[in-house]
């Protein structure tokens, strides 16, 4: 929660703070006014910023394995999919990473996907194995077949298990369809209704 690492609002406040010290300390020293002090707030501030910027957290790299696999699926890239998937990858559908890459090389060669709205519901790490619960609204594409077949737009909910590789990348070993529209669903279920 105030890990600094990961947002820069404990330190700005911090600032806040050092700056209003320095405004109180100023107007009650007689004397020799310590013009050095001044420089303590902003910078807290830069600090802020750069240790935001500079440090990539576990959680800020997780979130980015996310948000690359959402984008990649809603711009129909598969080869954007293959580099965050570990080898060791296997789901309750594929067994391994090479038929979970075809499957999504075959899925997303033609118009499906119009436009992915992910919202994270949970992040879990545990030392070098994480779990991430997310949600997406998909949009389907007008053009495509599920939008002519089934339905237009549908909501799903993954878990997605993480696992971090020696290099400190964080690769994906596992994603688990838990519900599609508000309904328990799995990887079984979701070739007998849309595709």
């Amino acid at each position: 929660m105030w890990n600094i690492f990961e947002q820069p609002w404990t330190l700005l406040v911090t600032a806040v703070i050092a700056l209003i010290v320095v405004l109180v300390l100023h107007r009650t020293i007689e004397g020799k006014k310590r013009l050095y002090l001044w420089l303590l707030p902003p910078l807290l501030a830069l600090l802020a910023f750069g240790l935001d910027h500079l440090v990539e957290t576990d959680l800020e790299k997780i979130k980015a394995v996310i948000d690359t696999a959402v984008t990649a699926v809603e711009d129909e890239n598969a080869d954007a999919i293959e580099p965050i998937i570990a080898d060791n990858y296997s789901d309750s559908f594929h067994k391994s990473k090479k038929p979970f890459i075809y499957y999504c090389k075959r899925k997303l060669s033609g118009p499906l996907v119009d436009k992915n709205i992910a919202r994270i519901v949970s992040i879990d790490i545990s030392g070098t194995q994480a779990v991430a619960i997310f949600t997406v609204r998909v949009v389907f594409d007008q053009r495509g077949y599920v939008a002519q077949a089934y339905k237009q737009r549908v909501l799903t909910k993954v878990e997605m298990t993480l696992q971090k590789q020696p290099d400190d990348q964080w690769l994906v070993t596992s994603i688990e369809l838990l519900e599609l529209d508000l309904q328990p669903t799995n990887w079984s279920d979701l070739q007998q209704i849309i595709w």
